[in-house]
């Protein structure tokens, strides 16, 4: 019995819809179908060194080693690796930074106990949550925090970007960042002149400082006040920050700020102090 026009349609688009299938498999086996691209095989041999070395990390120098590569073309992508948060730099040696648990599986960034103990220290004292953060291209991300034992207490997620402005910490990362690099920031994200003209202005007053204060987040009733752990003379990519409700923080302010940039200057050293 001869088949329907219907019938016969559905057969074709079948046995056309598997050719198109052998087709396109031949293709992608085919002598085109993968081939190592330079740039992308480093920085996946950077990525592995680094998540391989256990958490003490990797310098320069290894990576350039260990990739039989220039050091000035590593440099480049490690940097670029830091600038998006896979990486971290930190003494200098490379560490594993808070986005590539996202991709790699790998477990949260190892942080020096020191930090650790300073988030401590300031939660207890104050009675509210200390937290770490760092610098991730153009974003912010709470790296560990200690919270108390209040009921109402700031507890934002962890490895999670945020956006810089205007949170305490990426106020901090803004003020010491390069001029060039502030300025294409700027550009993109506050193209209004007298928006960015009082930007400009406060983060020359954090800058003087070191202190950046946040009033806004969970409808204008969390305070956040903020100050840079310098490393060298490069720019910060670490911040020390304390928040919680207003109500509890506005009355001892000055005390706060002066424990915060406290905390903040005893795990800092070099010339951005």
């Amino acid at each position: 019995m001869a088949k329907s026009t219907v019938e016969q349609a559905d057969d074709d688009s079948a046995l056309d819809g598997t050719a198109n299938v052998d087709a396109d498999f031949a293709e992608l086996t085919g002598p085109e179908a993968a081939r190592e691209h330079r740039t992308v095989s480093r920085v996946m041999a950077i990525l592995e060194i680094v998540v391989g070395s256990g958490g003490s990390g990797a310098r320069l120098g290894e990576l350039s080693g260990a990739l039989h590569a220039p050091k000035s073309s590593v440099h480049g992508l490690a940097k670029g690796l830091v600038a998006t948060g896979y990486l971290r730099e930190q003494d200098g040696r490379y560490l594993t930074g808070p986005a590539i648990s996202s991709v790699l599986g790998t477990p949260e960034a190892v942080l020096p106990t020191v930090y650790r103990h300073s988030l401590e220290q300031l939660s207890t004292y104050w009675g509210e949550t200390a937290m770490l953060a760092t610098l991730v291209g153009d974003t912010t991300v709470y790296l560990d925090r200690v919270e108390p034992d209040a009921t109402i207490r700031a507890a934002p997620p962890l490895n999670r970007r945020n956006p810089l402005w205007p949170r305490s910490s990426g106020k901090v990362f803004m003020a010491f960042m390069e001029p060039r690099r502030l300025d294409s920031y700027l550009r993109r994200f506050h193209r209004d002149p007298e928006e960015s003209a009082d930007i400009r202005k406060e983060l020359g007053e954090i800058r003087q400082t070191r202190i950046a204060m946040h009033l806004g987040a969970a409808g204008g009733s969390e305070l956040g006040v903020s100050s840079p752990v310098v490393h060298g003379s490069g720019p910060v990519n670490i911040a020390l920050v304390l928040a919680g409700p207003e109500s509890r923080m506005k009355h001892r302010l000055d005390e706060i700020t002066a424990s915060v940039r406290d905390a903040a200057d005893s795990l800092s050293y070099g010339s951005s102090r």
